[in-house]
């Protein structure tokens, strides 16, 4: 007999997180445990408004298969139960890690692969605010060689110069979040090509990006908000250069790895991100980050206090499983 525990927890920010959407102050996240003969497998979700998502509606849908799951629900039954979102998520992660301990076998081996995953780097995120604030906040991460940066839509050329100019050897990638129009796509994207940016994220909203198609870019583009499963990759030839994979998207982790082999078949080069979480919301994701072109896993930096025991974050920013005690 499997049991289901639910619960909803609420973690501070470091100061204010912003995006082009808004800005938080903390997050709230749902954790469910799945315990059987002894065992408790754990994970945790981040619903997001963005996607019609809250702790209410995602509690309900974990709820909705309590008892398929202490029927003996798997993770391939769970694909069919659930869309693709924040609940399935916490579900499959946390099947993946009371099937590990079960089994007594870590689970990048059950998910086939040779090697535990090494530490990978991984991007340090810089909130959209003032140019000023932006520059600061930039001086202060000197030592993190790979910096993403928010941005919101007007002013953002006038943030990126402050930024480019206090930190002037550090790599950048820049996040849009869908705030950009077609003409300030067409105005930024050289602009940001001459001050050394690798990578731009979902500029336009996902419903409009079919105007990408064609556009002349110095720097590649990356879809965050129009990549969500396997099934968005088709649309998305011609228009983005890589796909950022999230599990809270994907639905969990085993269409995380399916999604990752298929959007290397198709050409994309990889980014593994993930919502603002704990450590525990991250663990899954780094089994996704070997062979990726770009991780930005940093959302246990984003908060006040972090889970025991935590992911290790290391010289330059590497981040790595340092004990399966937390997940896996």
């Amino acid at each position: 007999m499997r049991t289901l525990r639910v619960v909803e927890e609420t973690w501070p920010v470091r100061g204010v997180f912003r995006i082009s959407r808004g800005s938080r102050t903390e997050i709230s996240v749902l954790t469910v445990r799945l315990e059987e003969a002894g065992v408790v497998g754990w994970a945790e979700c981040a619903p997001l408004a963005r996607y019609g998502e809250s702790a209410a509606t995602t509690l309900a849908a974990v709820e909705s298969i309590r008892q398929a799951l202490a029927a003996g629900m798997t993770r391939q039954d769970l694909q069919r139960a659930l869309p693709a979102g924040a609940a399935r998520n916490a579900v499959d992660c946390a099947l993946w890690d009371l099937e590990a301990k079960l089994a007594g076998r870590p689970v990048w081996q059950l998910a086939g692969f040779d090697t535990a995953p090494s530490p990978v780097g991984t991007a340090v995120t810089i909130s959209v605010d003032t140019p000023q604030l932006m520059a600061e906040a930039a001086r202060q991460l000197t030592r993190c060689p790979l910096l993403k940066i928010k941005l919101g839509g007007a002013g953002d050329l006038e943030r990126m110069e402050a930024v480019r100019a206090a930190v002037p050897t550090a790599r950048l990638i820049v996040d849009a979040n869908e705030a950009w129009t077609v003409d300030q796509c067409r105005e930024f994207i050289p602009a940001l090509a001459w001050m050394g940016v690798e990578l731009i994220e979902q500029p336009l909203p996902a419903a409009e990006d079919e105007a990408l198609r064609g556009m002349e870019r110095g720097v590649p583009l990356c879809a965050d908000e129009s990549c969500h499963t396997r099934c968005d990759l088709d649309r998305l030839v011609g228009l983005y250069d890589h796909v950022n994979i999230k599990l809270d998207k994907a639905g969990g982790l085993t269409e995380a790895l399916l999604l990752r082999r298929a959007a290397r078949e198709a050409g994309f080069g990889l980014m593994i991100g993930g919502m603002v979480g704990t450590s525990l919301a991250m663990a899954p994701a780094i089994l996704l980050t070997p062979g990726a072109d770009f991780v930005d896993l940093d959302g246990p930096l984003l908060l006040r206090a972090d889970r025991e025991p935590p992911l290790i974050y290391g010289e330059g920013n590497t981040v790595g499983l340092a004990s399966l005690q937390l997940w896996g």
